[in-house]
């Protein structure tokens, strides 16, 4: 993997008639017959082995293991799909790999309401026996992992770096915190930076893990759809949370429930489908409900969208005074329902 050219697919090729000692072993017209590249038969023929001083050194810290695709351990599920790493490398209980997982991804930048959903259905999933998979981006990944952790579960966090790293960097501490019962995998090297073309190569490995996947807030153009159509070709259960047709971070889940993805409401939803499902509290199963509001905060809150909704439009629409208007606005925040945004606007959450 630390070849100039060679990826996954060219990798496995290689890998039908050599080992890889076999490989370093064969001249270069017998590697050109293999139809490599001539850049890459120069890689080979003149490999810099310092790279590989660095991931020997990496090896020998604690709780850091390589998984090869021959090995016992590399997990079944991943080996299904069309182009699995030909090496995982891992931080923490690699036995975790193999055990039935849900993947749960979405926006970066969520709402409140999709933090919560995320956390509870991670949180609740955990309970049920399920390894919970997502990216460690921020966002919905991280409330994801932190569900888990909350129910004392197990978490996998699949990264887009080598795994001496932590991208994002705000998320080194929740890093470590599922390095300790849980796993980092990555199919990158150690002192691989992160790049765009990582995502969607870590995006494949989380869907392929996973028995099914779950995408609770997304635009209509993101990666989160991407890993749901990827989980699709993969033969995975995609699932997905609706919402608001004035929502934009609702958009990529409705359209994926439009093209066949199974539309969620609860974790009996997820359970019963992925034949898990056992009698549990109905309160812990649904998406936080809201509070009772009184008619004249409900029709407020009504005129408040998904997008920046200034106070001068809600007087014109209610006929109420600006007084008035901003005393509801804060306790509609204060409960929960929107939040402040830039220009004295403000945006509904749920």
């Amino acid at each position: 993997m630390r070849t100039p050219g060679v990826g996954c697919r060219t990798f496995l090729k290689i890998l039908e008639n050599h080992n890889p000692a076999q490989l370093f072993a064969e001249s270069t017209s017998a590697l050109s017959a293999l139809g490599l590249k001539s850049d890459i038969v120069n890689a080979i023929k003149n490999f810099n082995w310092q790279t590989i001083d660095y991931d020997l050194a990496w090896l020998k810290q604690p709780n850091n293991r390589v998984i090869t695709l021959n090995d016992a351990a590399y997990p079944a599920q991943l080996k299904e799909i069309a182009d699995p790493p030909p090496l995982l490398f891992v931080r923490g209980n690699a036995d975790i790999l193999s055990r039935p997982q849900i993947a749960i991804v979405g926006s970066r930048n969520p709402s409140s309401s999709g933090l919560e959903t995320a956390f509870n259905f991670a949180k609740t999933l955990s309970h049920h026996g399920l390894v919970i998979t997502s990216g460690l981006a921020l966002g919905i990944d991280a409330a994801s992992h932190q569900g888990a952790l909350k129910a004392k579960g197990y978490t996998i966090a699949v990264a887009g770096t080598g795994l001496d790293r932590v991208y994002p960097a705000r998320n080194k501490d929740l890093a470590t915190e599922i390095v300790n019962t849980g796993a980092m995998v990555s199919e990158f090297p150690p002192g691989t930076l992160a790049k765009a073309n990582h995502f969607p190569r870590r995006n494949r490995i989380i869907s392929g893990l996973c028995q099914g996947l779950l995408v609770v807030e997304a635009a209509k153009q993101s990666g989160s759809l991407i890993t749901a159509r990827m989980a699709l070709e993969q033969n995975r259960e995609v699932f997905a949370i609706p919402g608001s047709i004035h929502n934009p971070l609702a958009r990529g889940c409705n359209a994926l429930i439009r093209e066949g993805a199974k539309l969620v409401e609860t974790t009996q939803d997820i359970l019963e489908e992925l034949n898990q499902y056992n009698q549990i509290d109905e309160k812990s199963l649904s998406i936080p409900a809201q509070s009772k509001l009184d008619l004249e905060q409900q029709t407020l809150l009504n005129l408040v969208m998904f997008s920046p909704t200034s106070i001068d439009n809600l007087v014109e629409n209610t006929g109420l005074s600006v007084e008035v208007i901003s005393s509801m606005l804060l306790v509609l925040e204060l409960q929960g329902y929107l939040e402040a945004t830039a220009g004295g606007c403000y945006t509904r959450i749920k």
